[in-house]
């Protein structure tokens, strides 16, 4: 009788801490099997290879802002085509507007363009027309306007600039320069220009005299 009676004392304690050792060797084995479960191959995110068009546009107009909720440009066309593989957008009978940093607006028309999503580098095909308003300068002068036309020209909004491989004309205010090539670059101040190049320079108007 004695040793029954201490049996069921131990077996008493022992009932005690039963459902903790339970609980230790389910958790024991729950981390066993998250440890050896084999881990989900990542797959990466890659650009659409696709070369077609993934949609479509009629008669549309694309607005985009800047970060501080300005206006960074308008985008108009008759029909347009996006292509998923490079993310440009192809534009027939395209007109763009354009806004800078300092708001200072550039303008452009072609028979068709290709763009990138924010409409800040720009290819124009055909009846190409590209204009830079006048706008104040260094010292209180005024940049006069700034017009290039041609078949093809290749401009980026963000570094002024504005190419072409193309028979060009451009216009800054009452000059004339035309080239069978050129390569403007408007932060710089320099123009270069290649082929059959001509030009007009007209003197500037001497300043009204002070009374």
């Amino acid at each position: 009788m004695r040793v029954i009676q201490i049996l069921l004392t131990v077996w008493d304690r022992l009932s005690i801490y039963l459902p903790i050792a339970v609980m230790a060797l389910m958790a024991l084995g729950t981390y066993w099997l998250v440890e050896n479960t084999p881990k989900p191959i990542a797959t990466p995110v890659e650009r659409s290879s696709r070369s077609d068009p993934d949609y479509y546009m009629k008669d549309f107009s694309v607005t985009t802002f800047a970060e501080a909720g300005r206006l960074k440009s308008e985008v108009f066309g008759t029909a347009a085509r996006h292509y998923p593989n490079t993310d440009a957008l192809e534009i027939d009978r395209v007109r763009i507007r354009s806004f800078d940093d300092q708001g200072r607006l550039t303008t452009a028309t072609a028979n068709r363009a290709l763009t990138n999503s924010d409409a800040t580098i720009v290819e124009l095909f055909g009846n190409a027309l590209l204009i830079r308003a006048a706008q104040p300068g260094q010292n209180g002068t005024v940049q006069p306007r700034i017009e290039f036309r041609g078949e093809y020209l290749h401009a980026n909004i963000d570094t002024e600039r504005v190419k072409s491989d193309k028979p060009v004309e451009l216009r800054r205010g009452d000059d004339v320069f035309v080239g069978d090539t050129m390569d403007y670059d408007n932060l710089g101040q320099v123009m270069v220009m290649q082929g059959r190049v001509k030009g007009r320079i007209v003197p500037a108007k001497p300043s009204a005299a002070k009374p």
